[in-house]
């Protein structure tokens, strides 16, 4: 197994860091992977915010569900989705663009989150973690006024990074499901009974199936957290529309 793939064997989220700086080379580095991840027609149709304000850090903390590990980040980046800048474009030079429509805020979401990842994946490499925040979907109203977005631009994914602590390095990563449930063969194949149960068993621990997946559906997929996310992304959205 070479480094790369070892990497990516490793790399599991962090959310708690070493008080000490990400080097400027470094930061650079880890932007200018992001810059070359594959991208649309080389359209590279995202734009990252760099959070270096501790106020504003402070108050994404608050914002993406209260938690403070976010405020302490080192590096903090937002990867916006981001179709303004060349409907702008389009404008200036004449070239009667249509309005940017869903399938444009779809493609532009790919860019942002294939950059998201090579960035998250160049830190790792340098030794350095990071955690996905996907409450920057759930409160977008309040990040598009918060962060001066426009009407085509679109929160995709926010990546905090940092040193590990040694706690987060010695905590496991958890077990991915078996490629059997999530790699099918030419056509899409529905799951039941025991192919479910055996794409989840690694999951549950002691409790039952059926008792973990209840429970699992409550937490995330019936949560406050899913609903409001659902509702304010819909209701951003409305431009795109």
């Amino acid at each position: 197994m070479n480094e790369v793939i070892q990497s990516l064997f490793s790399r599991k989220s962090v959310r708690s860091f070493e008080d000490r700086p990400i080097p400027a080379e470094d930061k650079l580095l880890i932007l200018h992977a992001a810059a070359q991840a594959p991208t649309a027609g080389n359209q590279q149709l995202y734009t990252i915010l760099d959070i270096t304000d501790q106020e504003l850090k402070d108050r994404l903390a608050v914002t993406c569900d209260n938690q403070p590990f976010i405020a302490k980040a080192p590096l903090v980046l937002i990867f916006c989705a981001d179709f303004q800048k060349w409907y702008d474009a389009f404008l200036e030079t004449g070239a009667s663009p249509r309005k940017p429509a869903p399938g444009d805020l779809l493609l532009a979401v790919d860019d942002a989150l294939i950059a998201a990842q090579n960035a998250v994946t160049a830190a790792w490499s340098l030794g350095i973690g990071s955690c996905y925040i996907g409450d920057i979907m759930e409160q977008c109203r309040v990040h598009r006024e918060l962060l001066a977005l426009p009407d085509y631009v679109f929160p995709a994914a926010m990546a905090v990074f940092g040193y590990p602590t040694a706690q987060q390095m010695e905590r496991p990563k958890p077990e991915r499901c078996p490629l059997s449930s999530i790699v099918h063969e030419n056509t899409y194949h529905s799951l039941h009974g025991e192919e479910l149960y055996n794409t989840f068993k690694g999951r549950f621990g002691q409790k039952s199936y059926e008792d973990w997946c209840r429970a699992f559906c409550q937490r995330k997929y019936n949560s406050d957290f899913s609903r409001e996310m659902s509702s304010s992304v819909e209701e951003y959205l409305k431009s795109w529309l």
